[in-house]
């Protein structure tokens, strides 16, 4: 009997021995060829055998994909019925855990206007087009001036959510934030210096860490300036001894460096000797290879959430999750029908900033509600199941898509957006990719007057695709994508036709009949239509954003609930955070199937 269980044992062991050499030669070895990866014998084909996941971004936390109802279960007192209840499956993605702050904003500004110096004129639009309107606090019939004046910028409202920023400047701010992160991670991994601490370089206009640029091709940067790189990653195809160092030699090197520079920190002479070993290494030229997008390294692109993603991180209802399914309904970001705390330590108090009555904004003094007669500092109050901060209160945010009164059961059921216009990369004459700087660059002019940037210097400019672009593909037909289904042409009874044909096949949409006229005694009544050009408040430049705020009544803090204004406004009540991708699998957990309520 022993040895038939110490047959059994050992028949154990040999199976899991071999299931994980198995897997160690599928990840060294292509399984299907047998070649080897990363070894020059082989053609040095790369491939990154050792990556261990997506690091969760900076100040973000994971929000795990699923399906949820989007749209409105509860009340619809304002009877417009613009939230039409609809099943939605979302994928997992990170999202911030607060409103981005005002410290955070003039960060971004403070970056903008050492780049771009506004006393330069190439460059000065470039910073008004960021700054916030700190006017939003005016009133006609009220005194808020000095709330114009020192929301921003004073350090009392450092932690404060942002204001004052309009849908296009949140997205612009998107844009920027991914390519300083990835210039943090490259510098960290030795392949980028620190730009702003060399002598033979100056971080102005197009010269700047632009990801895209540096992916698309490195040497675009800085005009092919080799000096801004370090170190590459290890290149197979590189046989020369500096590439073949060991990783205990490296940081042998690194660790020599670090001391080097402590003890000459304190003098002068130590700073010429830190300058000397950073020419000397300026010398050796960058070896190894740059960063690709197949190392796993470089965070996602950094977006506002869409409207179903931020609703369904609001909501959270994956705290009344039973096995698999929901019970219950939630009309707030928390549980309970009330907007009250309902523990004993800190029962009565609100739950969320916001306005509680017609002339009250935060209770009596001595006995405040919600602790704050305007907005209040991020984190104020508890998260969300999700781990997110003031999805109800607070302040509202801007998400992504563009509004359509209805979202109906005809809509994309899978990551549901509306404002896709898909675009390429604009290739030159001699089949480059162009890159923009201040001789290239195009401004936009808003309805409101503002000037705008199309894309900031040293970024790679984008063009609409065409026609033969989406040629037989089933999935899109054409760039703008915005009007699908809701008004473009072809969603009428003219959808057969091109929209270059004829004016006078589109169809009509608000104009009015003109009065009937009687021509001469035959009593000929002439009836046509006024040539008057009419909209509504809704377009293609209306945003949507979500959540109620410190001057919203209860019925706004749900979810649920959604409102729009023109993608160039801003107003005081109107922040916005940003959300990026989640890759690969959905949750770094197994399915539990206890219930997670608390």
């Amino acid at each position: 009997m022993k040895r038939y269980i110490g047959n059994k044992v050992l028949l154990v062991v040999l199976v899991a021995a071999t299931l994980i050499s198995c897997n160690k030669k599928s990840r060294t070895h292509s399984e299907l060829t047998g070649w080897r990866f990363n070894d020059p014998t082989y053609g040095g084909f790369t491939a990154n055998t050792n990556y261990s996941g997506q690091k969760v971004p900076p100040g973000m936390v994971l929000i795990e994909g699923g399906t949820f109802t989007m749209g409105s279960v509860q009340d619809d007192v304002m009877f417009d019925w613009n939230t039409t209840p609809t099943k939605q499956q979302v994928r997992s993605f990170y999202m911030d855990e607060a409103e981005v702050t005002n410290l955070e904003y003039l960060f971004y500004l403070q970056y903008l206007e050492k780049v771009y110096p506004p006393a330069d004129d190439n460059y000065r639009k470039i910073y008004q087009s960021a700054l916030p309107d700190t006017l939003v606090w005016r009133e006609a019939l009220g005194f808020n001036e000095l709330l114009a004046e020192s929301y921003l910028r004073h350090p009392s409202y450092s932690d404060y959510p942002v204001v004052g920023v309009s849908w296009k400047q949140a997205a612009e701010y998107c844009k920027w934030r991914t390519d300083r992160v990835n210039e943090k991670i490259l510098m960290d991994k030795g392949v980028l210096k620190s730009l702003f601490d060399m002598d033979s370089v100056t971080v102005e206009g197009k010269n700047r860490f632009d990801t895209g640029t540096y992916l698309a091709n490195p040497d675009l940067l800085f005009d092919g300036n080799e000096d801004i790189y370090g170190r590459g990653l290890p290149d197979p195809n590189d046989r020369s001894k500096s590439n073949k160092k060991s990783r205990k030699e490296r940081k042998a090197e690194a660790a020599d460096d670090n001391s080097d520079v402590d003890e000459a920190a304190d003098d002068d002479s130590g700073k010429k000797s830190r300058r000397s070993r950073k020419s000397k290494k300026a010398d050796q030229g960058f070896t190894g290879r740059h960063v690709k997008t197949s190392d796993g390294l470089l965070t996602q692109r950094f977006r506002l959430p869409t409207e179903a993603e931020w609703e369904y991180a609001a909501k959270a209802e994956i705290e009344n999750r039973e096995y698999n399914s929901i019970r219950g309904r939630k009309k707030y970001s928390w549980n309970g029908r009330g907007t009250r705390d309902e523990s004993r330590r800190r029962s009565g108090d609100q739950m969320a900033n916001f306005k509680q009555g017609k002339g009250d904004y935060s209770g009596l003094a001595g006995w405040s509600n919600d602790g704050a007669d305007i907005t209040i500092k991020v984190k104020s109050y508890d998260s969300n199941a999700f781990g997110l901060y003031d999805m109800s209160g607070n302040v509202a945010e801007w998400v992504a898509d563009v509004y359509r009164p209805i979202v109906d059961n005809d809509a994309n059921d899978f990551n549901y957006f509306r404002g896709n216009v898909f675009k390429k990369p604009l290739i030159d004459e001699e089949g480059k990719v162009v890159v923009v700087d201040y001789n290239s660059i195009e401004f936009d002019t808003l309805d409101n007057g503002k000037i705008v940037p199309r894309d900031l210097p040293g970024s790679i400019k984008y063009v609409p695709i065409t026609k033969s672009d989406a040629f037989m593909r089933p999935n899109y037909e054409k760039a703008d994508n915005i009007s699908i289904n809701d008004g473009d042409l072809a969603s009428t009874k003219n959808y057969y036709l091109d929209e270059e044909e004829d004016e006078e096949d589109k169809p009509r949409m608000y104009n009015s009949p003109q009065t009937p006229k009687q021509i001469g005694e035959s009593g000929l009544i002439i009836q046509q239509y006024d040539t008057k050009k009419r909209n509504t408040l809704i377009s293609d430049e209306s945003r949507v954003f979500k959540g109620g705020s410190w001057r919203d009544r209860e019925y706004w803090l749900d979810p649920s609930q959604r409102r729009y204004l023109p993608e160039y406004m801003a107003t005081n009540y109107i922040g916005f955070r940003c959300a990026t991708d989640k890759l690969g699998a959905m949750s770094y957990k197994r399915r539990r199937k206890e219930p997670t309520r608390k």
